[in-house]
């Protein structure tokens, strides 16, 4: 059976072939064969587009066909053939017109769903054999050749894999993964053949769940787009009413007639649906699928925001924020002994202390005579000493604590953190504290999202109100709204959408009833297909929040372009029907000018494919943007050796704090002004296009800051002597080291926005 797009490819070639017929035997003189020929062009047309009235009208609905339709009908009664053809051409050739935009912005969708794996190279018994994903079983050990799509989600049994992710993240640079680490489905070995153990089944890994929504994302039709439709309900009869008075006051039915053929309404035709489907595909190379143009109107006309906490603003589960030991203890090598301990543990804050050590690059060792208080911490031998790593009641046994431990533990409960105090051979030698963590991006997140047009930011959680409120007040949220169960999220999206249009962004499966509830769910997807993505209308296919604030301004702007390409073709189209109502068109003329606003129209409509004005690239490449990033990761262990040694002042004798005030002067001379001089010479330089003059005046000034303090502490270390050293000369060099820093946190913290915005795609809402 035909499809459409065959058929309306066929329509326009027939009426372009006796089109072209008609014209030559009307040059030779043959002007009565010339019509018929004409007549027989549009008169399939006619008949193609009456059964899809029809059809519309049986299923309630009213189009604005019916004035084309209208138009070309009445030329054929009144014998203009020429004009009822070149209006059949115009109306047909606007179809495949729009099948060609549609086509192409479809592409980036349609090739997710091509590029899918359909095989995968089992290993069983030494062997190697090809079989269907389907196939594939929870367990099996799988090769993934070089250059292959990982047919289903797993984790890499090889000692490495280099991985392109650009499939599903967007990120052109293939990131190197261990063993033990994730591989996702769709991404691409980019390196040598690696062995990997499946983990999900093919309909349950991540790539499956992308096919899906992917395939969602092309079925919904926009209120936006129907609305448009409701447009006909007015236009139609105001044209009738034109051409009408034009024939009533002129005398002549063909002035009436080329009113109708300018009027036919191809700029509500094509403009939505050609800019939608556009907006979808450009948003799917940032990452974010779009479940239809339904909820991309609908992100467009969003003023409120609501966020869950866990995973959504903060990166979700335990992260070591600090290690503080006791006099004279090595944090790695605390690290170390803790997490060779944790190893025989399943509990999460157990996998997050071992990552933290293996991110570390430290060397890990198998615990023996291993004895587990659950809930309170675990104890065994580690390299022939006894760790023992857990609770504060569980380490100390009712001992009163030192006063570094006591200090620990109070910044601990200030900054809602969990302590594991680690005791090794007896004496209690550190403390780790761990924490969820904002992510880099939620700030600047929230910025980007007020600066879209959204209102009122805020965030609802099920987690206590202390770390909830210190999160809103850090971001600057309008609301928070802590301890709530997921019916309860469900009712504060319930009463904020009643007062305006209202967006829930999440992650969990908790907070699937949320997302559906709001008029558009937006679910953090990049940790595979979850009960969240299924419920969500917009799915973040990147570990990047703000990809939340792209896809607004993609869905803005989208908007924009849609109108404005209606208003424009409507309002040329309105210039037309007057001009043809006074008698300066002619029938002939009004289609031929019509055909090019129809042109105008789709060619606009299709911006809505590119980024927009604005940075597209960034100024600084991404594998750029992560090296300065990297290099300020290296440097938070200098600056946690910094605060370390702050704290052992406090009860240092006067040679141990001869010893600290100079391993903190090495610090800030080798490490820290090394790195801030190597920003200045090589960093700030190509920030220039991207950054004002003033913008690198404030990073500059903050650098002269940081060489201040660190001159002021070579001051305190020149000539220093035991003899020298007193308590106020000790609390002048805590004062010193703990200004460094916590400068230095500061600006790190803010270079590293910096760099991430001159390195993503910006987004020109305009």
């Amino acid at each position: 059976m035909m499809d459409g797009r065959t058929l309306r490819l066929g329509l326009i070639f027939l009426s372009l072939t006796l089109l072209a017929v008609g014209l030559v035997l009307s040059v030779w003189g043959n002007a009565d064969n010339a019509h018929l020929i004409w007549s027989a062009g549009a008169a399939p047309v006619v008949m193609a587009l009456g059964v899809a009235i029809v059809r519309d009208l049986l299923a309630g609905r009213m189009g604005v066909d019916a004035i084309a339709l209208v138009s070309m009908s009445a030329a054929l009664f009144l014998g203009e053939s020429l004009a009822a053809i070149v209006v059949a051409v115009m109306y047909a050739g606007g179809n495949v017109l729009e099948d060609f935009a549609v086509g192409r912005a479809e592409r980036n969708l349609r090739m997710l769903v091509d590029r899918a794996p359909r095989v995968a190279h089992r290993m069983t018994d030494g062997a190697i054999e090809t079989v269907p994903i389907d196939a594939v079983s929870l367990g099996d050990r799988l090769l993934v050749r070089a250059g292959e799509v990982i047919p289903v989600d797993g984790m890499i049994a090889s000692l490495a894999a280099s991985l392109d992710e650009s499939a599903l993240t967007g990120e052109p640079i293939p990131i190197d993964r261990q063993r033990g680490s994730v591989a996702r489905s769709g991404t691409v070995n980019a390196g040598e053949a690696f062995e990997m153990d499946v983990s999900a089944v093919a309909d349950e890994s991540t790539y499956a769940g992308i096919v899906r929504l992917a395939n969602a994302a092309r079925t919904t039709r926009s209120p936006f787009i129907r609305m448009a439709d409701r447009y006909a309900l007015v236009l139609l009869p105001v044209s009738l009413a034109v051409a009408g008075a034009a024939w009533a006051l002129s005398g002549d039915p063909i002035r009436g007639l080329a009113v109708l053929v300018v009027a036919t309404p191809c700029p509500l035709i094509l403009a939505a649906p050609v800019a939608f489907i556009s907006g979808i595909s450009q948003a799917a190379r940032r990452g974010i699928l779009v479940k239809g143009s339904g909820p991309l109107e609908a992100l467009a006309r969003a003023r409120t925001a609501i966020f869950d906490k866990t995973g959504t603003l903060t990166v979700g589960g335990a992260r070591i924020i600090g290690i503080d030991t006791a006099p004279g203890q090595d944090p790695d090598e605390l690290l170390g002994l803790v997490a060779s301990l944790e190893q025989a543990s399943q509990h999460i804050v157990a996998t997050a202390i071992t990552a933290a050590a293996r991110q570390k690059g430290l060397e890990l060792t198998t615990p023996t005579d291993i004895a587990e208080a659950p809930g309170s911490g675990l104890e065994g031998t580690v390299r022939g000493r006894r760790v023992r790593a857990g609770s504060a009641e569980l380490v100390l046994r009712g001992q009163h604590p030192e006063s570094w431990l006591a200090r620990s533990l109070r910044r601990a409960s200030w900054r809602s953190a969990l302590s594991v105090v680690v005791s090794i051979d007896g004496d209690v030698s550190g403390v780790l504290l761990l924490a969820d963590q904002l992510r880099p991006e939620s700030s600047r997140t929230i910025d980007r999202l007020r600066a879209a047009g959204i209102t009122r930011v805020i965030m609802v959680s099920g987690d206590r109100s202390d770390a909830v409120e210190s999160i809103g007040a850090a971001l600057g949220l309008d609301a928070v709204l802590a301890e709530r169960l997921p019916g309860e999220k469900v009712d504060a999206v319930t009463i904020e959408r009643s007062l305006a249009p209202t967006l829930m962004i999440g992650d969990g499966i908790n907070d699937a009833p949320a997302l559906a509830a709001a008029d558009v769910g937006i679910a953090l997807g990049a940790r595979g297909a979850t009960a969240s993505s299924e419920a969500a209308d917009v799915v973040i296919l990147v570990e990047r929040l703000d990809r939340v604030a792209d896809a607004i301004a993609i869905a803005r702007r989208t908007r924009r372009i849609a109108l404005q390409s209606i208003a424009v073709g409507l309002a040329l189209s309105g210039i037309g029907m007057a001009a043809a109502a006074v008698g300066w068109l002619t029938p002939v003329a009004g289609a031929l000018i019509q055909e090019v606003i129809d042109v105008a129209v789709i060619l606009n409509a299709l911006r809505a494919l590119g980024p927009g004005q604005g940075l597209a690239g960034g100024r600084i490449t991404e594998g750029a943007v992560k090296h300065l990033h990297d290099g300020h990761a290296d440097q938070l262990a200098v600056l946690d050796r910094l605060r370390q040694i702050a704290d052992d002042l406090d009860e240092a004798t006067p040679k141990d704090a001869v010893s600290l005030i100079g391993e903190a002067n090495r610090i800030a001379n080798e490490d820290i002004l090394s790195h801030e001089r190597n920003d200045e010479r090589q960093v700030y330089p190509g920030m220039s296009g991207f950054m004002t003059t003033q913008g690198l005046a404030a990073m500059n000034r903050a650098h002269r800051e940081i060489r201040h303090l660190a001159r002021m502490l070579e001051t305190i270390c020149k000539g220093l002597t035991l003899e020298d050293v007193d308590r106020s000369l000790i609390r002048d060099a805590q004062r010193v080291i703990q200004s460094l820093e916590t400068i230095v946190r500061l600006h790190s913290a803010q270079e590293d926005e910096i760099y991430a915005q001159a390195g993503e795609a910006l987004i020109d809402a305009r």
